[in-house]
């Protein structure tokens, strides 16, 4: 070791292969590294103990993904996790598919015995990179030390480039303890191409040509630049806008061209307008998050504006395709048309007046157990507009997603194209640390929650400021409602609870538990006024699913 050699006229110290690692993410600008390590992974481990880098433990590999994924969602750069060989790397599959279809940035760190020398037979050994190669941009093994500066920095480049999403590398113990004489690359700005005159001329034509156009704002437009430039698009061509459920909060939703967030797949007041529009300019919206809408032939036609071309299927196979820089696209677009667009926003407005009638219904209620329409509106009351809710995976986010209005982008983080359970706790985390001085509250079901709860121990560790409300219903409630629209009996789909208080405090949290509707805002303001870790326990009652979102639906007819 320390030992020098010749390479092009050059002098290149002998380095070991983790340090090397460990300077290459340095390099990308890596903060943290969310982990669960084994011994596979103590070359790395001693590594980062000497850099710039904070090691964070959690309590399972998949705290440790959503914290990752969650992170490169929030600041469009690839988060970090690692884990070692076998199980430790097949508990990364959940974060891995969530980010892939997520489209979050996200770099995943495996172990894996050595691959030079075997000493333990197949114990614990999985084909981890052909395992991890359908959900994810790239899937690597690293063989060798020397080429660890050109992986790390294409696997940055795949996770973070659009569509962003997920990218594995397996380090394998013995390449790790092994000497290389590489220096790291360093990473350099990336920027997208425009659309072409010719492109947008053709939009330009049919939204002119359209009498009642919407504009569909989707999760790929939920990008730092993208929001100027659609509020820009939105204002001055006064053509109304819906969201998808991941495309909260881009443009104001208290604006008066909002129609409101596509929370159901079909059949809800907002699908009344989208059937009745004639064209839809679709901003960032692909078909892996469920489509608000279906593509008929002769039907409504489709612009297509996003970073990368349309993926066709039977339901989308837009007219148009606006390809390239989407803020660029957007700004472009806005500039042609130099003032508003000439169209009947008439229908629109009525529909919009249906729909802000209906959200309002019931966010008042007393009853107790609590009702979704009032548990929303309440958290509404104590969120500011800069302030961060993050959605676990249960029928909770359809109500979240129709009636809690977002004011900025990503402070509604949900998930809308895996739609896994247990990511609601971590993903808040990850808000909290880097968000310390905004109100971040993780939303889950009894079920959702209690799949990472454990990862309590973590908040508190880290001393966030963080709310967690656990709605109580002792079951899959989720399921429960689709089991009665499906007309099958109730069953099969209840469990039991700890005590959740006492489940918090076991861990160093506070627990508190609402007691009636009224005493919701109150708890919220204490345990936000507290700081530190907080459960609060809300016992819930979702008989209003089936009132509301099965039997008010079906008997609803879209205005004339």
């Amino acid at each position: 070791m320390g030992s020098a050699t010749k390479k092009q006229g050059q002098s290149l110290k002998i380095t070991k292969a983790s340090d090397l690692f460990v300077r290459a993410l340095e390099a990308e600008g890596v903060e943290h590294i969310f982990a669960v390590p084994g011994e596979e992974n103590l070359d790395l481990v001693e590594s980062l103990r000497t850099s710039k880098i904070k090691l964070i433990l959690t309590r399972h590999e998949q705290g440790a993904g959503f914290m990752a994924a969650t992170y490169g969602r929030l600041t469009g750069k690839a988060g970090v996790c690692m884990a070692t060989l076998g199980p430790g790397a097949t508990n990364f599959t959940t974060p891995a598919a969530y980010a892939h279809l997520g489209g979050m940035p996200l770099i995943m760190i495996t172990g894996q015995k050595p691959i030079k020398k075997s000493k333990q037979g197949r114990f614990q050994i999985v084909d981890i990179v052909n395992l991890f190669a359908p959900i994810c941009k790239m899937s690597k093994q690293i063989v060798h030390g020397n080429t660890i500066p050109a992986l790390v920095r294409e696997a940055f480049r795949m996770a973070e480039e659009e569509r962003p999403g997920a990218v594995l590398l397996e380090l394998p113990e013995d390449i790790a303890a092994e000497d290389t004489n590489e220096s790291v690359l360093p990473p350099h700005p990336r920027h997208y191409a425009v659309a072409g005159d010719t492109t947008l001329d053709d939009a330009v034509k049919l939204i002119k040509e359209a009498k009642m156009p919407l504009t569909l704002i989707g999760a790929g437009a939920n990008r730092k630049q993208a929001r100027s430039a659609l509020c820009d698009f939105v204002h001055t061509t006064g053509i109304p806008f819906f969201n998808t459920q991941m495309g909260k909060g881009v443009v104001d939703e208290r604006s008066e061209l909002c129609l409101g967030t596509a929370a159901l797949s079909d059949g809800d007041y907002l699908h009344c307008a989208i059937e009745r529009a004639d064209l839809i300019i679709n901003v960032g919206h692909d078909v892996v998050e469920k489509p608000p809408f279906l593509m008929e032939e002769g039907g409504k036609k489709v612009i297509h504006i996003n970073y990368k071309s349309a993926q066709v299927d039977q339901v989308y196979f837009p007219q148009v395709e606006v390809v390239g820089d989407l803020a660029a696209s957007i700004t472009r677009l806005t500039e042609k048309f130099g003032g508003e667009v000439q169209c009947d926003t008439s229908y629109f407005e009525k529909i919009r007046g249906e729909i802000e009638a209906h959200i309002v219904e019931g966010a008042d209620d007393p009853r107790f157990p609590i009702i979704p329409q009032r548990f929303v509106a309440d958290t509404r009351k104590v969120m500011g507009d800069q302030d961060i809710i993050a959605l676990d995976n249960g029928i909770y986010k359809i109500w979240y997603a129709r009636n809690y209005k977002a004011y900025q982008p990503n402070t509604v983080l949900l998930d809308n194209a895996l739609a896994t359970m247990g990511a609601g706790l971590p993903s808040a985390m990850m808000a909290a640390m880097l968000y310390p001085d905004r109100r971040v509250m993780a939303i889950c079901g009894d079920g959702g929650f209690m799949m990472n709860s454990q990862e309590l121990e973590t908040a508190v560790r880290l001393g966030l400021n963080l709310v967690v409300t656990v709605l109580n219903d002792s079951s899959y409630g989720m399921i429960r409602w689709k089991q009665a629209g499906a007309g099958f009996q109730d069953w099969g789909l209840k469990f039991g609870n700890p005590d959740f208080v006492q489940y918090a405090n076991s861990y160093g949290a506070t627990g508190r538990r609402v007691e009636s509707a009224e005493d919701l805002v109150p708890t919220f303001e204490k345990a936000f006024k507290a700081g530190g870790v907080h459960l609060v326990d809300l016992p819930v009652d979702y008989s209003e699913n089936q009132k509301v979102l099965i039997d008010e639906l079906a008997a609803k007819v879209c205005l004339i």
